[in-house]
């Protein structure tokens, strides 16, 4: 199994008529993976997810895979109901996509016993990878690492985490309970390194729309034991982690990928793309990590040949 380091959590473009843009779909795949995504993921939070139905899933799949078919693509699929999140699942992996990124039931607060009835039934269904998304800001209830431990055991095919709780001491947790071959992902750009220094193994990101070279060039410098060149390179890029968030994901980035031509600015309600001097300090965060980390030099750092590692 061929675990990516540096995932992308990709938006969503959409056309002016609120329709999937596979066109843009598939040219930000491709920017991408020539910018170091070593896997993509579609339709999660930064997806939209809330606002794609079966059929624009498929399209976006089908467009993203034929734009990237040496990349793993690996489809958003959980809701708060058990039922919807199998019927997604199932379908998805029909498609062929390589791993389901399945969050954990949002707004009803399910018990750990109803988390692991959850998962376990999706694990029943599938036989494709699976993570589990920890995401208490938006779900309002934490998966704590006894009750992923308890998932990881009932769940017969490769599995691993998406650990965006904001706490290092649940990866910590995390760490010393799984398996080495459970890899656990940060969910948190501003908090990748100093996940990676606790025992994470990679990122899905967001900022890697717009750094992923920076980005997998912090991984090279930590895992090649140059922590002082990795810190140098977060702390250049820490003000554009922050700013992404400046008001709800996807917004920020979608206004950045606009600026940059990638796609367009268009987003489903209920969100609604603020006005264009909310981001001044976005721009100038981008721009700042752009000028510090210009040089080609990083990319000779040694220690990852590629940012995709057998587990």
């Amino acid at each position: 199994m061929i675990w990516p380091r540096l995932f992308t959590a990709m938006a969503t473009p959409f056309t002016k008529e609120g329709n999937v843009d596979i066109i843009s779909a598939a040219g930000l795949a491709r920017y991408l993976r020539d910018h170091n995504s070593g896997g993509i993921i579609l339709a999660g939070s930064t997806g939209e997810a809330f606002s794609l139905n079966l059929n624009e899933r498929q399209i976006l799949y089908e467009a993203v895979r034929g734009a990237t078919p040496e990349l793993p693509i690996w489809m958003g699929t959980g809701t708060n109901d058990t039922r919807a999140t199998v019927e997604l699942s199932t379908a998805a992996e029909s498609w062929g996509v390589d791993g389901l990124l399945v969050v954990s039931p949002y707004y009803n607060k399910p018990t750990a016993e109803g988390l692991i009835q959850h998962y376990s039934e999706v694990g029943r269904h599938v036989h494709c990878p699976l993570m589990l998304y920890n995401v208490p800001s938006r779900t309002a209830s934490m998966v704590d690492a006894e009750t992923i431990a308890t998932i990881v055991h009932r769940i017969p095919g490769p599995f691993s985490v998406k650990e965006a709780s904001g706490s290092l001491d649940q990866i910590m947790q995390l760490r010393r309970i799984l398996s080495s071959e459970v890899p656990v992902y940060i969910g948190d750009d501003a908090l990748y390194l100093p996940g990676l220094a606790v025992g994470a193994y990679g990122v899905v990101s967001v900022a890697s729309h717009v750094v992923g070279n920076e980005m997998l060039n912090m991984t090279k410098a930590y895992l090649a034991g140059n922590i002082a060149l990795a810190q140098s390179i977060h702390d250049s890029l820490w003000p554009l982690f922050k700013q992404l968030f400046v008001v709800s994901n996807p917004l920020p980035l979608k206004w950045l990928l606009t600026r940059l031509g990638l796609i367009g600015p268009w987003v489903r309600k209920p969100l609604v793309m603020p006005e264009d001097q909310v981001f001044e300090s976005l721009l100038q965060a981008y721009v700042y990590a752009k000028q510090h980390l210009a040089t080609d030099s990083l990319q000779d750092v040694p220690g990852l040949e590629n940012n995709r590692d057998r587990t």
